[in-house]
């Protein structure tokens, strides 16, 4: 048996855990056929036969935290600003002529609950309870004995274990409540055994092996008002091809898109189909930050109960005309939203079809559409909450997160991101048209000249966001081609290039350098890809 140094100190436990120890914590031994993975503040134990752990996904758990982090504590704030407003009507009505006064309550912070349904290893459940100052408890939930097993051993390594119980029968005081709570069983059971009004979580994470979509309806009844769902899905073969589309649209209702757009169209279907999910129960959803990662993707999404809100589902939900030939995508709304004069707003039908479209054909190329959807069409993030988020990442010392760099890449984008759905890469369409490949500055400055917006998009480098047609965009290709001619003997007749440079540009480009270039593009260094293998893993036998 070997002994490894010590595990670095726990943070400090909010006041609804017991105090640490303040001694130095004794050495890990390591048993045989163990290895020892640290991670943050937080150290593990691991075997072959254990439960399921993915290194590679250190990214996932770093942001999970910062983002729970941000998310509880504009949670405590709104919570804080509300009861000051009740203490103020209470304190007006005690001042009022024959009221007999009373005591005023003092205000507590609030400290929220959290549900991790796939705890595995309980590493993440850990680096919760350690590094999020406001958390009440986490429970550690998962299915295998083995990884329950494994949870119990980590929670004692990390001085979390739970405290003996009483000897004379009696229940523990909240003051003795382990902060972090273990549980087995099914993770739809953990979730329907708490969708009252009186014991919903605060905060649940389904980070599953493959799809979270039999959990969905579930979470959302699990969440309480204004809290926070978390979801992982790596199942990208379904969401981001159209190689599985039948079972794309049995898991999240909606059929994938082929384009080089298909990861931001995952990221839209699983938006989909968790608000779907919610609207059944009079719920409503506001993604906080939607982010494609490598082989998943990741999303945080507040949850509130709101029937009126709900209404404006259909109007945020659309199928997607795809054209087979030069990837430009058309949106059909299900539903708008028109102003009224008595009732301030009213819910119709939508009116198709989109522009663009010439019939079955493409304006733009003569392809044919391919149909994708109904998916989510209204924004990913909400860009004051990922600033929140990316001020707290910078503030912090680069040793809290061990991917700390590359949070601030992925968050910088998010935060500048549009909320237009879609994107397009300048090599791709330079490859469509056949021609010489324009720099990024000079595609972005002569969208900037024309007066349209350009941001990145986070889920492909080098990608360009912009509020301009795809049109528009093409007409600044064709204008570019005039200065670098294509090799029109290479260009095949009845081809999509042949007809996307037989049209003319219906305005000039003009590419002259844009002074905003540099603050919105030439400034951002995104981190998006680890040095080390960043594949799914093996999912867990125990």
């Amino acid at each position: 048996m070997t002994t490894a140094d010590p595990a670095p100190a726990p943070a400090p436990a909010p006041a609804s855990a017991p105090a640490p120890d303040p001694a130095q914590p004794p050495p890990i031994h390591i048993p045989p056929n163990h290895t020892l993975h640290r991670e943050s503040t937080t150290s593990i134990l691991l075997a072959h036969t254990d439960a399921f752990l993915n290194p590679a996904q250190q990214f996932n758990r770093d942001l999970s935290v910062a983002v729970i982090r941000g998310w509880s504590e504009r949670f405590a704030d709104e919570k804080r600003v509300r009861w000051a407003g009740k203490r103020k009507r209470r304190e007006d009505g005690l001042a009022a002529p024959g009221r007999k006064r009373r005591k005023v309550d003092t205000y507590r912070p609030h400290r929220f609950t959290l549900l991790e349904a796939f705890s595995a290893t309980g590493l993440r459940s850990i680096r919760y309870a350690k590094e999020i100052p406001l958390v009440k408890y986490v429970v550690a939930n998962d299915l295998s004995a083995a990884a329950v097993q494994s949870i119990r051993r980590n929670l004692e390594i990390n001085g979390l274990a739970p405290p003996p119980a009483p000897t004379n029968g009696t229940t523990p005081t909240p003051a003795l409540q382990p902060l972090v709570r273990v549980s087995q069983g099914d993770a739809r059971l953990a979730l329907y055994t708490h969708t009252s009004l009186t014991n919903r979580y605060d905060a649940v994470d389904l980070d599953p092996y493959g799809t979270a979509a039999p959990f969905l309806d579930a979470a959302v009844q699990a969440v309480a008002d204004g809290g926070l769902l978390c979801v992982t899905c790596t199942d990208m073969a379904v969401l981001a091809s159209t190689n599985y589309a039948e079972k794309c649209f049995a898991n999240y209702g909606g059929v994938p898109v082929k384009a080089e757009y298909c990861h931001e169209a995952a990221l839209r279907l699983v938006l989909h189909a968790i608000s779907s999910s919610a609207a059944r129960y009079g719920r409503t959803i506001t993604p906080l930050l939607s982010l494609s990662i490598d082989f998943y993707v990741r999303l945080f999404v507040r949850v509130r109960t709101s029937p009126l809100e709900v209404k404006h589902a259909a109007s945020r939900t659309g199928t997607v005309y795809v054209c087979s030939g030069c990837q430009a995508a058309h949106l059909q709304p299900l539903g708008r939203v028109v102003p009224d004069a008595k009732q301030g707003r009213e819910f119709k039908l939508a009116q198709g079809p989109p522009g663009g479209t010439a019939g079955e054909y493409c304006a733009e190329c003569g392809g044919r559409f391919h149909v994708a959807g109904p998916m989510w069409i209204g924004a990913l993030h909400e860009r004051a909450f990922v600033q929140r988020v990316l001020a707290h990442v910078t503030a912090s010392d680069e040793t809290a997160y061990g991917t700390h760099a590359r949070m601030r890449g992925m968050l910088t984008v998010a935060a500048e991101e549009l909320d237009t759905p879609f994107f397009f890469s300048p090599a791709a369409l330079a490859g469509l048209f056949h021609c010489v490949c324009p720099s990024l500055q000079e595609v972005v400055s002569a969208l900037l000249n024309a007066g349209h917006a350009c941001t990145r998009s986070h889920a492909l480098a080098g990608s360009v966001k912009t509020t301009a047609s795809r049109e528009e965009v093409h007409d600044i290709f064709r204008c570019w081609i005039k200065s670098h001619p294509v090799n029109m003997s290479k260009v095949k007749e009845g081809s999509p290039t042949k007809r996307l440079l037989e049209k003319e540009p219906k305005k000039e480009a003009d590419f002259t350098p844009h002074p905003d270039f540099h603050a919105k593009f030439s400034g951002i260094k995104l981190i998006r890809y680890t040095a080390e293998k960043w594949a799914p893993g093996t999912r867990s036998k125990m």
